[in-house]
C-alpha cells in the first residue's frame, strides 16, 4: 500500500535479450554481437565479410576452413539459421588476401594479439609500422590509447610515410580500422591507417591516381642520321592570278 500523496509506478520485469546460435541482439540497444565461431576467425588473420554475395576474406584461410572444412560447414551453418535461409541455399568461400602488410584489418588484429601476448606497445607498434611501409605502402599511422603504464590515460601515435585526411581520395586510398584490447589494466583503442599506393591494375591499390599526381612523359628518342643527306623541298607554290576588273565606260 502506497503512502498517501506518493506515486507508484509498476514494475516491470526487465526483457532478456535474445541470444541465437549465430550471435546474441541486445533488447534495448538493438546491438548485435557477431557469433563467437566468427570471432574466433581473428586469429586466423580474418580482415572481414562482405554478405553480397562475396566470400570472407582471411590471411589464412587453411585456419578458417578448418580440418576436412569443418569451420567452414560451422560458419554456413550459423549463417544460415541467424538470417533464416532455407536449407542447402547459402554457401561460404574463403578468399585469401593478396597482400596482408596493406590490410588495415589484419594489422589491427596482428597488433592486438601482440598487445595481449604482453608486448610493450612500442615495439608492437614499430614493428608493425615497419611491416607495413616494406609492404609498399606509402603511408601507414598507428595510434593506441588507453592507460598504457600507469593510472592516467594517454594515446601514442607512430607516423610514417605519406598520409592524406582530406578530399574525396580519402575514400578509397586510406584504409582504416578500430580494435579494442582488454587488459588487466582497462581497455586500450587501436586505430591503424594505411595509406594505398597507386596502382593501375587494381591489385594493390586503386586504379585512381591522386588529383595532384603529375606525370612526366619521356620524350621519344631521335635518330640521327649517320652520313649527311641533303633534302630537296619544294618551292611555294604560285598564288592563282587575281581576275583584274573590267573597266566601265
Amino acid at each position: 500500500m502506497a503512502a498517501p500523496g506518493k506515486t507508484t509506478f509498476p514494475i516491470v520485469p526487465r526483457r532478456q535479450p535474445h541470444v541465437t546460435a549465430a550471435g546474441q541482439w541486445g533488447a534495448a540497444e538493438g546491438r548485435y554481437s557477431p557469433p563467437r565461431r566468427a570471432r574466433s576467425l581473428f586469429s586466423a588473420g580474418r580482415r572481414g565479410s562482405r554478405w553480397r554475395c562475396r566470400s570472407p576474406r582471411s590471411a589464412r584461410t587453411q585456419n578458417v576452413l578448418g580440418e576436412k572444412g569443418r569451420r567452414i560447414r560451422e560458419l554456413t551453418a550459423v549463417v544460415q539459421k541467424r538470417f533464416g535461409f532455407p536449407e542447402g541455399s547459402v554457401e561460404l568461400y574463403a578468399e585469401k588476401v593478396a597482400t596482408r602488410g596493406l590490410c588495415a584489418i589484419a594489422q589491427a588484429e596482428s597488433l592486438r594479439y601482440k598487445l595481449l601476448g604482453g608486448l610493450a606497445v612500442r615495439r608492437a607498434c614499430y614493428g608493425v609500422l615497419r611491416f607495413i611501409m616494406e609492404s609498399g605502402a606509402k603511408g601507414c599511422e598507428v595510434v593506441v590509447s588507453g592507460k598504457l603504464r600507469g593510472q592516467r590515460a594517454k594515446s601514442m601515435k607512430f607516423v610514417d610515410g605519406l598520409m592524406i585526411h582530406s578530399g574525396d581520395p580519402v575514400n578509397y586510398y586510406v584504409d582504416t580500422a578500430v580494435r579494442h584490447v582488454l587488459l588487466r589494466q582497462g581497455v586500450l583503442g587501436i586505430k591503424v591507417k594505411i595509406m594505398l599506393p597507386w596502382d593501375p591494375s587494381g591489385k594493390i591499390g586503386p586504379k585512381k591516381p591522386l588529383p595532384d599526381h603529375v606525370s612526366i612523359v619521356e620524350p621519344k628518342e631521335e635518330i640521327l642520321p649517320t652520313t649527311p643527306i641533303s633534302e630537296q623541298k619544294g618551292g611555294k607554290p604560285e598564288q592563282p592570278a587575281m581576275p583584274q576588273p573590267v573597266p566601265t565606260a
